[in-house]
C-alpha cells in the first residue's frame, strides 16, 4: 500500500473517530440532563409527599376536633332529652295519681 493511501485511510479514520468523540458527548451531556431532571423530579416528589402528609396530619385533627365536638353536643342532647323524659314522665304521673 502506498504511504498516499496509508495516510488517507489514517485520515479517513481520524475524521471518523472525532466524529464518534462529538456524538458520545453529545449522549453523555444528554444523560446528565436526564439525571437532572429525575433528581427534580425525584425532589419535586418528595415535597408533594410532605405535603400531603401534613395536609393528611391536619384532616386527622379535624377529624378528632369534630369528633370530640359532636360527643360533647352527644351528651348535652342526651341529658336534655333524659331531662324532659323525667318531667314528662312526672307529669303523667300526677296525671294519674289525679284519677
Amino acid at each position: 500500500m502506498e504511504d498516499r493511501a496509508v495516510e488517507e485511510i489514517k485520515r479517513h479514520f481520524d475524521v471518523v473517530a472525532e466524529s464518534l468523540k462529538d456524538e458520545i458527548k453529545l449522549i453523555a451531556e444528554g444523560h446528565i440532563l436526564l439525571n437532572k431532571k429525575i433528581d427534580d423530579l425525584g425532589e419535586g416528589v418528595d415535597d408533594l409527599r410532605k405535603e400531603n402528609a401534613e395536609e393528611h396530619a391536619l384532616i386527622n385533627k379535624r377529624i378528632d376536633d369534630f369528633r370530640k365536638e359532636n360527643a360533647e353536643d352527644h351528651a348535652v342532647l342526651k341529658k336534655k332529652i333524659d331531662d324532659v323524659r323525667r318531667d314528662i314522665e312526672k307529669r303523667v304521673s300526677q296525671l294519674e295519681n289525679l284519677r
